[in-house]
């Protein structure tokens, strides 16, 4: 006899009644603009953006921008669809955002000054939510040295009239978006938008010094964290005289290699949570550097037959060139793929390679981000004008301010509230989050 388990009924999830709205986690962020006062701190310190009293001003105007874009809004002319949500008025921070074509005017309107002061409003928002934070997350919070991770990308765009654009390395039309990140709280310190095919080490040392200055007080001494990319004296320089340390990813160049090929065997030890790696470190210091650079370098010993014959293969780059022939004439059966650091941290190599080697967490948020919302979204006639695109930035960062809140903020706010939280803030994240400086202008 064979007993045939019945089959549970189909359970359909629908939102077909009009008096519902599909946004109501957007309930949270307002309840988060509210603790934090966002909007009338943005409205404190930019102050009027127009003659009459009556409409959004900029703080309903980039809350309510933030508040679609958290939503899933690709385009301005999703504020459209929202403001037709009567239902989901009642739980939103701004009631009834500006129509598309309205937002898009009041964007023009902000000047230096109300950049400026846009600045001064992201600082004292980042206080204000590092003062919120419950007791014994403050804590451990303040009791860690803050990472400031540099991480600039390139996002593809279409559009020959779009500002800020050129043709990145890879043969494609890009803006490079270069945020700065406290990565242990989440929030976005500053950041900028350049061409595809401009070189970031130029702008770093400002953008180095607005972050380590939009830090909260109570903080330790900053530690700089970046890719090859920001390989230079110049940025090691600037991070020290901002006040910070640094550990750059070192451009595989040939006094590199031979620094590495120059390490002892015995100085080999095992890696901090990743098998098969070994981590050793050398007194070696590129010409130009700050006296204190060190090189940590990790290597992982790959099979030949594991070994890509593709020349475009981003990890043949890893390997020494001599054995990368060896290994794939068949000469020898593996070889070691080298990832150098400099920096000029002291302590133990292996926990300093482990900490930078963390930097794959902020990679993911801007990857994600970038899948949900890249520069390609927005409207030619914003790229036309620079205030437009500054004024998007400020969006994103509220985006930021309200998605890193989110966690510890509401977390007792309601019992049962944090089996809501995880979908609702990796939404977030998608939608906008630290990616949203993906369409970024600088903070001057």
């Amino acid at each position: 006899m064979v007993t045939v388990a019945p089959r549970r009924p189909r359970i359909e999830f629908r939102a077909d009644d009009p008096t519902l709205t599909p946004n109501g986690g957007l309930a949270l962020v307002a309840e988060t603009c509210r603790v934090l006062d966002v909007i009338g701190t943005i409205e404190r310190h930019v102050g009027p953006i127009k003659a009459r009293r009556r409409g959004a001003g900029a703080g309903e105007l980039l809350v309510g921008l933030a508040e679609c874009m958290l939503a899933g809004g690709d385009f301005f002319t999703d504020l459209d669809p929202m403001r037709a949500d009567v239902a989901g008025a009642q739980l939103r921070a701004v009631a009834e955002p500006p129509a598309s074509t309205t937002a898009v005017g009041l964007g023009r309107r902000f000047g230096p000054d109300q950049l400026a002061g846009l600045r001064a409003a992201q600082a004292e928002l980042i206080d204000r939510q590092v003062a919120a934070l419950p007791r014994e997350r403050r804590r451990d919070l303040l009791a860690v040295r803050p990472t400031i991770d540099l991480d600039p990308t390139d996002v593809e765009v279409y559009g020959e009239g779009k500002e800020r654009i050129g043709w990145s390395y890879a043969g494609v039309r890009a803006g490079r978006p270069v945020p700065l990140v406290w990565a242990e709280s989440g929030l976005v310190l500053t950041g900028t938008l350049l061409a595809g095919d401009q070189d970031v080490r130029p702008h770093a040392p400002a953008l180095i010094a607005a972050a380590v200055a939009a830090l909260p007080d109570g903080v330790g001494r900053p530690r700089l964290r970046a890719d090859s990319g920001l390989f230079s004296a110049e940025v090691a320089g600037a991070a020290l005289a901002a006040g910070a340390d640094f550990a750059i990813a070192a451009a595989r160049n040939p006094a590199v290699r031979r620094a590495i090929r120059s390490i002892p065997k015995t100085a080999w030890r095992k890696a901090k949570g990743m098998p098969g790696a070994q981590v050793a470190t050398i007194d070696y210091a590129p010409a130009g550097w700050p006296v204190g650079t060190r090189m940590i370098v990790r290597r992982m010993k790959v099979k030949a037959a594991d070994i890509s014959t593709d020349v475009r293969a981003r990890r043949r780059r890893t390997f020494d060139p001599a054995q990368l022939a060896l290994a794939l004439g068949g000469q020898i059966g593996h070889a070691y793929a080298y990832s150098p650091i400099v920096t000029n941290l002291t302590g133990s190599a292996v926990a300093i390679e482990a900490w930078f080697r963390d930097r794959a967490w902020v990679e993911e948020r801007i990857k994600d981000s970038k899948l949900g919302m890249a520069l390609r979204h927005l409207p030619d006639v914003i790229f036309r004008r620079r205030s437009g695109q500054r004024v998007d930035l400020r969006v994103c960062l509220v985006d930021g301010v309200v998605d890193a809140a989110l966690p510890s903020l509401l977390s007792a706010w309601a019992d049962g509230l944090g089996a809501l939280l995880p979908g609702r803030v990796a939404a977030g994240r998608l939608a906008c989050g630290l990616g949203c400086a993906c369409r970024a202008e600088g903070f001057g």
